[in-house]
């Protein structure tokens, strides 16, 4: 018995491919569907996520700043380690938000051996907004042309309760 396969369209699909700070290619792409409806949704999602985030952490410094500051043994006071340890909590959220909108893995592709850090993260942020956000707005608009062509061709048939 012989397989048979089907080729599938990748028409709408944007591809980065990644590379080292060498300019190296490092063998990781991020994909996306420009067709996937449920792109635009993540996107907002990581918007406002972030937004939260970033107030999560202004407030805990505030907190910090707060209380007393203690001197101890090691070379951080309490308070600059508390400001550490709050900043890599940060780090960890904003990570899960990238990756729900990147996809799994997709910050580990972007920092390339790297940690997340101001810099990093600065430069990931710069990647979705200046190389994936902007295909957005013709995205929706491909999305609501294609929904209304459907319409019309079910609505010309006579079946527009069948597909809608």
């Amino acid at each position: 018995m012989t397989d048979n396969y089907i080729q599938l369209n990748k028409d709408n699909i944007l591809r980065l491919g990644i590379k080292d700070s060498e300019g190296n290619d490092t063998g990781n792409v991020l994909e996306f569907d420009l067709e996937d409806t449920t792109l635009l949704l993540r996107y907002q999602e990581l918007v406002e996520k972030e937004k939260k985030n970033r107030i999560w952490l202004n407030n805990q410094f505030l907190i910090i700043d707060k209380k007393q500051d203690h001197k101890g043994k090691k070379l951080l006071s309490s308070n600059e380690e508390a400001k550490l340890e709050t900043i890599n909590e940060f780090f960890k959220k904003e990570k899960e938000v990238l990756d729900m909108f990147l996809g799994e893995g997709g910050v580990d592709k972007l920092l390339n051996g790297r940690k997340l850090g101001w810099t990093s993260f600065k430069e990931i942020n710069d990647i979705i907004t200046k190389q994936i956000a902007p295909y957005f707005d013709k995205t929706m608009d491909n999305i609501t042309s294609k929904v209304k062509e459907l319409y019309k061709e079910a609505v010309e048939k006579g079946t527009d309760k069948e597909v809608l």
